[in-house]
């Protein structure tokens, strides 16, 4: 018996898990709604006021989106790709050179596109006033 499962947001799914919950109407017998886990057989069970009934249960699958998956795997070839020019780059001087340019480079990027990013957000607020 499952009785809630919530995907956590859009690269989870969850299925299955279906099963109802089986419990009689009250009918004033004593010990109705009783639980009990049945080791023999494994499964919990409901006293119905005559008899002990097995609760119906489900398996729930939760798995992730192909677009998680595509996206850990891309995560995944990429971190390969960096340890391994890391490695090269201890016993490699000009693989050492290469990856330092390429930093300094992608924080030449940064600066500019911060600056782009405020001069339009300026202008903009220039041509509205």
């Amino acid at each position: 018996m499952i009785k809630n499962i919530t995907g956590g947001g859009r690269y989870l799914t969850v299925s299955g898990g279906g099963g109802a919950t089986y419990v009689n109407n009250y009918s004033g017998a004593l010990g109705v709604g009783d639980m009990r886990y049945n080791t023999t057989n494994q499964n919990i069970e409901v006293y119905d006021g005559t008899s002990w009934i097995q609760m119906q249960s489900g398996y729930a699958t939760i798995t992730m989106t192909p677009e998680a998956e595509s996206l850990l795997d891309w995560a995944r070839e990429e971190r390969n790709k960096q340890m391994s020019l890391e490695s090269l780059a201890k016993t490699n001087p000009a693989i050492k050179d290469l990856l330092d340019q390429r930093s300094d480079i992608e924080e030449k990027i940064k600066m500019v596109q911060t600056l782009v990013s405020e001069r339009n957000s300026f202008g903009e607020v220039q041509a509205s006033s």
